[in-house]
């Protein structure tokens, strides 16, 4: 499936560039195709087309920010927060499949478990996110190293 995503957070360097990552590995994992645009104070990166907005089957919104969602009018659009994609992407790239198969058009509220994490002292950690070693930080210290 096509998806498309926004990322925002209100510096936009680290954590939306994390988060864009995250679900580009995630969505890469569970076979999809995954367009992601990055928003932040310096404006728009890798902007979405309208082109590839209308083949998107599905679109997910993680941000900590206001983001418009005038393009995506009549798509399923999925919300998150920033946490979410970095934390928990499969959810919300699972969420928005679920949507676009359902038939579902406007914002459906992301229902992560990053709320819950740690709840039960019983339960085992799990590590989310993508692989650490292509990370932000990992590729900036291989820059400066």
């Amino acid at each position: 499936m096509n998806i498309v995503a926004v990322t925002s957070c209100p510096t936009g360097i680290a954590h939306s560039q994390m988060a864009a990552e995250n679900l580009e590995q995630t969505a890469e994992e569970l076979g999809h195709d995954i367009r992601v645009e990055i928003q932040g104070a310096m404006g728009a990166e890798d902007e979405l087309t309208a082109q590839e907005i209308a083949d998107a089957g599905a679109v997910i919104i993680a941000a900590d920010t206001s983001v418009s969602r005038d393009r995506f009018e009549e798509k399923p659009v999925v919300k998150g927060t920033v946490k979410d994609a970095v934390n928990d992407a499969r959810s919300l790239i699972e969420q928005a499949v679920d949507a676009a198969d359902a038939g579902e058009t406007g914002a459906v509220e992301a229902e992560t478990g990053t709320a819950d994490a740690g709840a039960d002292a019983g339960d085992e950690q799990v590590r989310r996110g993508g692989d650490r070693s292509k990370s932000l930080v990992a590729r900036l210290k291989r820059l400066f190293s």
